[in-house]
């Protein structure tokens, strides 16, 4: 359960800063900020189960490695929001319509590579992928209320803060299925 959710905060960060500077920048009234939350909640919480889908096909290839390839995914979307540039383009315009329905998709291709690892989360993988959907739907429900207050000067710190959970959840995989740590 802590692991999905770090996941889920993780993979939410993106989502966050998105809806933080959608506040800031166009102060979206409350059905604009209710359709942000929602659009990013069901896209973060869908490409998941994609991507699980994915792997789950692909196991039998890949079981021997599995925990490599974890890591390097993690490590990956870990270092890319570190990196500050996940949500710029989809931040730069108010998202309404067919807009929205980009930007939804577009900071949820992360979720759909991290749904490759849900297999090695103690959660089973429908509760987890629902839990990344809440916690991306509240998140960017209060990214866009505290933008609208406090300005997007904090959605690069909460990608950073994405990125070094996921690099830690990867690391982690690792560890235990290297017998380095107590699984």
């Amino acid at each position: 359960m802590t692991e999905a959710l770090l996941l889920a905060l993780a993979l939410a960060m993106d989502a966050f800063a998105v809806a933080l500077t959608q506040g800031a920048r166009f102060r979206p009234g409350w059905g604009g900020g209710a359709a942000i939350a929602l659009t990013f909640g069901v896209f973060q919480g869908v490409m998941p189960l994609i991507g699980w889908g994915i792997g789950a096909v692909a196991f039998a290839y890949i079981a021997a490695v599995d925990h490599w390839i974890a890591f390097g995914l993690l490590a990956f979307l870990g270092l890319r929001m570190l990196g500050g540039h996940v949500g710029e383009e989809e931040a730069a315009h108010a998202l309404t319509g067919k807009a929205l329905l980009i930007a939804g998709l577009a900071t949820s291709v992360d979720a759909l590579a991290a749904g490759i690892t849900l297999p090695t989360l103690t959660m089973a993988p429908l509760p987890a992928a629902g839990l990344i959907g809440i916690v991306t739907l509240a998140l960017s429900a209060a990214g866009v209320a505290l933008g609208r207050v406090a300005g997007d000067r904090w959605g690069t710190w909460a990608e950073r803060a994405g990125g070094v959970i996921l690099i830690g959840l990867g690391a982690k995989i690792l560890a235990e299925h290297m017998g380095w740590l107590p699984g």
